[in-house]
This record gives structure tokens, C-alpha cells and sequence, in this order.
């Protein structure tokens, strides 16, 4: 019997939908599922005729596979992932690998990449985006981890990836151990930042120009056909066109939104390496205040503000919330490449920036055409410090500023919340500041604590402290930290 290419833990509709897609390109594969029934209903279903052969224990799975033997888990990230890895190990080999497909949380990779290492077996952490839809037709696809093992599972990972218009796979190595998980965490924070910027434009539409679900979905359909064209846009205007019973289905849902954790962990990750990541920040928060349903109700009836009065032109000002839109999230991107930027170099990663950007033009949840300008910004300048300073976002960005200023004075002055532009605008501002008031607070922290401060009559490196009371001596607390 053929020895299949690769073997797949995992028939939840992800692992299914990627089965059928390495299959569709040629490549043989053996399943497993926890509750054999799965596996059964799978080979009796979408699977049959095709050429995907049933395990229904680990050692049959094992056996079943062409060496060096590989393996992907699409299993819920966690305690399961671990105990995959303990049953697999004894049934593998020096040189087959292990891959997780799954969202797990990078130090875990990390952890297991150096645990899988020690046991003579390679291992590949890999972040899958797409949803459903990607895993079945092309993903994006960020694997990290043993870099041995890339040359086996390459062929099938570009083979299954989404495709960019000259045909390059939305897959490339990323880097060492938790590199690929990493990735993929950030560019899921990025997508939490992406859709709370349009939850937003959408929110200051209906509240404060007073416009219906239909005239929304006219706009977002104006705007996917320009520099705003993404995936995210796309099926906002879809979701205000659609309807239950002539009533608009946007309408019908509960304010209330949940999430999974992997845009908390970008800003955990963000806090560690102190990398200042407002907006993603925002999106989470929005989220969780979001959650108060009842509480936000009762304080509706309680707390109030001004109510939102529009005056002016309609077009006009839908034209501010575009460029508002457009210049918060090129900070959303900026603050994530620049989380990476510090990760790179606490772990030693070297992530190669523009492959990243292409990664994510086609399959994944975030892709758009402005990320093509950002493989270019990192093709143009390998070791840039932040997107808002290529030419090409600095020029949009001082284009778009107006608009975007114009959009938060608004919101602000009428009441209607927007923290992520917002928050974006303020990063703006304060990177762009040669000056901030920092002096001061280091001058609280002196005060109260003794932590000392650097002098701009100085050179950078020494550290003083001011005795401010007359009674506080001389002796300074632990080793300054900036």
C-alpha cells in the first residue's frame, strides 16, 4: 500500500477542510480523529474516493506514513497539544516531525520545540489563517519552529497555501522555535485592531450621520474597490446588504462580542518587550466593555452626555471617516511590525519582514492590498523602524490627517465612543513628539522613590537623583529602567 504524504490529527472543520485541501493537490493523507466515529463519518462522506486513508489509533496513523513521518495536530490549543506530543513521540523516529496547526500561545512552542528537540524529533509550531473558507481553498501559512524540517513539509504547505497575483504562496518559513506562532498571534491582534476600526466607522455612521444599514453597505462597497480593499471590508458591505425578513440582520444581533484570547496575548506580548501597542489594546478593551451588556444598559439610564447632532455635509464627512480609517490602521500595522521587531530580537528570530507582508496578501482574515505597500516599505528598507516612517505611509498618513482629526474631534464632542482611531491618533502624535512629558513623571518618580533620572544637559547613560525635600539623603533606588 502507498505510504501517504502526511498525516492530520483533527477532523473539526479546519482540520477536515485542510485534509481536502492537500488532498486536491495531489498528496495522499491518513486521519485521525479522537471519537473514531469522526473518522468513519469522514471516509463514508467528503472523503470518499478520494485519496485519504482512516487510522483509528495513533500506531496505525504512524504506520500508514512515508518517511520521514509528518504529522500536524489541528487540536484545540492547550493541555491536548501536550498530550498528543507525549503519544506520538514513542511511535516516531529521529527526523520525523510534529506540526501544530492549531493557535497556540508561543512560549508553548518555544517550550515544546526545545522538549520535541531533545527527543531526536523535529517540530514546526505553524499559525493557519483563513477560517473555513482559507483552510479549504488556501491559507495563509506561518511555520516555525525546526528549521530541518521545512524542506519536507514546504511542498505541501506552498502547495496548499493562498496564491498572490504572480503566484507566490502566502507561506515562508518564519523563523525558530515560537517564531510562526508569534506571527500569527500578532497578525491576529492586528485583526482584532482591523475590525474595531470598521465597527467604529460603522458605529459613527449610523450615530452620528443618522445613515441606515443599506447606505453603510453602498460606502463599504465604494470603498473595497479602493486603497481600503481587503477581506475585512469586503464582507462588512456583504453583512449590511443582508437581511432576515426585510429587516436588516446587523440590527437583529446583540452588542456583545466575544473572543478567544490570541488579541490579549498581543498585548501581554507588548507590555513584556514594552512596545506600545494602543490600538490592538483598544480593540480587546472595546471587547470586554462590549461584554457589560446589562451593566452598560443600567448606565445608560444613569450617565449622560451630549446627544450626536451632524451638521454639515454627509459626503464630506464620510470621506474624513475614510481617511481615518485608513491612516489608524496603518498604526495598527506599525505597532504590530514593531512588537515583532522587539520579539525578533528578545528571542533571536530573524523574521524577514516583507515575507510576512505577503503571507498575509492572500488566504488570511487581514488581507488587503495595502499590504503589498508594506512588502514594499521592507524590500525598500530592510531594517526600517516603523511604517510611518517609509515614504509611502508618511505620505498617506499627512494626507489623511485632516479627515482623521476631524473624525475625533467630532466623536469626542458628540459623545460617540471610537477608542481605537482615537487611540491610533494619540499614538501618532506622541511618536511624532521630539518632546513628551515624560521629564516630569521622571522627576514623580525621583520624588517619591529615588529612581533617578537622565539630564538633557548630559550624556545619555548617567543617572541622577535630587535630594527635593531636603530630607531624603542621597541613597537611589535599584538600577534605573526606562
Amino acid at each position: 500500500m502507498k505510504k501517504s504524504d502526511i498525516g492530520l490529527i483533527g477532523l473539526a472543520v479546519m482540520g477536515e477542510n485542510l485534509v481536502m485541501n492537500m488532498e486536491s493537490k495531489g498528496f495522499q493523507v491518513s486521519v485521525f480523529n479522537r471519537t473514531a466515529q469522526k473518522v468513519t463519518d469522514f471516509l463514508e462522506g467528503r472523503a470518499k474516493g478520494k485519496k485519504i486513508l482512516g487510522a483509528y489509533s495513533l500506531e496505525e496513523l504512524a504506520g500508514q506514513l512515508e518517511k520521514p513521518r509528518k504529522v500536524m495536530m489541528m487540536v484545540k490549543a492547550g493541555q491536548a497539544v501536550d498530550d498528543f506530543i507525549e503519544k506520538l513521540i514513542p511511535l516516531l523516529e529521529p527526523g520525523d516531525i510534529i506540526i501544530d496547526g492549531g493557535n497556540s500561545h508561543f512560549p508553548d512552542t518555544i517550550r515544546r520545540t526545545k522538549y520535541v528537540e531533545s527527543k531526536g524529533l523535529l517540530y514546526v509550531g505553524c499559525g493557519v489563517s483563513g477560517g473555513e473558507e482559507g483552510a479549504l481553498k488556501g491559507p495563509s501559512l506561518m511555520p516555525g519552529g525546526s528549521r530541518e524540517a521545512w524542506p519536507y513539509i514546504r511542498p505541501i504547505f506552498q502547495a496548499i497555501a493562498a496564491k498572490v497575483e504572480d503566484g507566490s504562496p502566502c507561506c515562508e518559513w518564519v523563523g525558530g522555535d515560537g517564531a510562526g506562532h508569534f506571527v500569527k498571534m500578532v497578525h491576529n491582534g492586528i485583526e482584532y485592531g482591523d475590525m474595531q476600526l470598521i465597527c467604529e466607522a460603522y458605529q459613527i455612521m449610523r450615530d452620528y450621520l443618522g445613515m441606515t444599514p443599506d447606505e453603510m453597505h453602498d460606502v463599504f462597497a465604494e470603498w473595497n474597490k479602493g486603497e481600503l480593499d481587503s477581506y475585512l471590508i469586503e464582507i462588512t458591505r456583504d453583512i449590511l446588504a443582508y437581511k432576515e425578513n426585510g429587516t436588516p440582520m446587523v440590527d437583529l444581533i446583540l452588542d456583545t462580542a466575544g473572543q478567544k484570547g490570541t488579541g490579549k496575548w498581543t498585548g501581554i506580548a507588548a507590555l513584556d518587550e514594552g512596545v506600545p501597542l494602543t490600538l490592538i489594546g483598544e480593540a480587546v478593551f472595546a471587547r470586554c466593555l462590549s461584554a457589560m451588556k446589562e451593566e452598560r444598559v443600567h448606565a445608560s439610564e444613569i450617565l449622560k452626555g451630549p446627544k450626536p447632532v451632524f451638521e454639515g455635509g454627509r459626503e464630506k464627512f464620510i470621506s474624513c471617516i475614510h481617511d481615518a480609517l485608513y491612516a489608524a490602521k496603518i498604526v495598527s500595522y506599525a505597532q504590530g511590525y514593531a512588537l515583532m521587531r522587539a520579539a525578533a530580537k528578545a528571542y533571536g528570530w530573524e523574521l524577514n519582514y516583507g515575507e510576512i507582508a505577503l503571507m498575509w496578501r492572500g488566504g488570511c482574515i487581514i488581507r488587503s492590498v495595502f499590504l503589498g505597500n508594506i512588502k514594499e516599505a521592507f524590500d525598500k528598507n530592510p531594517d526600517l523602524e516603523n511604517l510611518l516612517l517609509d515614504d509611502f505611509f508618511h505620505s498617506v498618513v499627512e494626507r489623511a490627517q485632516d479627515g482623521w482629526r476631524e473624525v475625533c474631534a467630532a466623536v469626542m464632542k458628540n459623545g460617540i465612543p471610537a477608542p481605537a482611531i482615537c487611540s491610533a491618533l494619540n499614538y501618532y502624535d506622541g511618536y511624532r513628539s521630539a518632546r513628551l512629558s515624560a521629564n516630569l513623571l521622571q522627576a514623580q518618580r525621583d520624588y517619591f522613590g529615588a529612581h533617578t533620572y537622565e539630564r538633557v544637559d548630559k550624556p545619555r547613560g548617567e543617572f541622577f537623583h535630587t535630594n527635593w525635600t531636603g530630607a531624603g539623603g542621597n541613597t537611589v533606588a535599584t538600577t534605573y529602567n526606562a
